[in-house]
């Protein structure tokens, strides 16, 4: 059936018995995988790119859903698929932030400038670890990366892969908790 995301709405609500709101969704087109993890609090979706020779493989399946688990049950989630793909605005802060912590540690803001460079570029690949899918440490075999396990399973089906997007949502994301000053509402019924 062609129901629009309006009907599917009033369907929804009519079946619920709650008042729903659509706060924000995405169309993705193409080779995809889908998680849902802890009973509704995460789901992520995650675009491939794959040659027939890799999707069309049994192992494919397997393969696309352990990456979805991997960017809905980690426990940073990631903001990146790659390095490549962390903007230079991203770079510079996290590099002065770096700066910033090893110019307030005693033991480090008097070594010279070139050491310090490698110290944060030392920290930096933490940073990548931390905030790009493929640089993560891989959830079900801590040894190796998400991108050296994509590129094992690739060779594994005969074919290629690579993670191209994904996008992560997380219940209650963005909503503002309301804030009230208790004092100031009795004052104010006082009144």
């Amino acid at each position: 059936t062609d129901l629009t995301v309006e009907d599917k709405m009033k369907e929804m609500i009519f079946t619920i018995g709650e008042k729903l709101d659509l706060r924000r969704f995405v169309i993705v087109d193409g080779t995809t995988s889908t998680y849902i993890h802890g009973g509704g609090a995460i789901g992520v979706i995650i675009k491939f790119e794959a040659d027939d020779a890799a999707k069309n493989n049994a192992g494919f399946a397997e393969f696309a859903k352990n990456i979805a688990l991997q960017l809905a049950g980690a426990g940073v989630p990631a903001v990146y698929v790659n390095k490549e793909d962390v903007p230079q605005s991203a770079l510079d802060e996290e590099k002065e932030i770096i700066k910033a912590q090893i110019a307030n540690d005693e033991k480090n803001k008097n070594k010279p400038e070139a050491i310090i460079e490698k110290m944060v570029m030392g920290k930096l690949s933490k940073f990548y670890e931390k905030y790009c899918l493929c640089e993560q440490e891989y959830v079900k075999d801590d040894k190796m990366t998400v991108a050296a396990y994509t590129a094992a399973t690739a060779k594994e089906l005969g074919g290629s892969i690579k993670i191209k997007n994904f996008y992560r949502f997380e219940k209650g994301e963005g909503l503002q908790k309301r804030e009230d000053n208790f004092a100031e509402e009795i004052a104010s019924m006082i009144k």
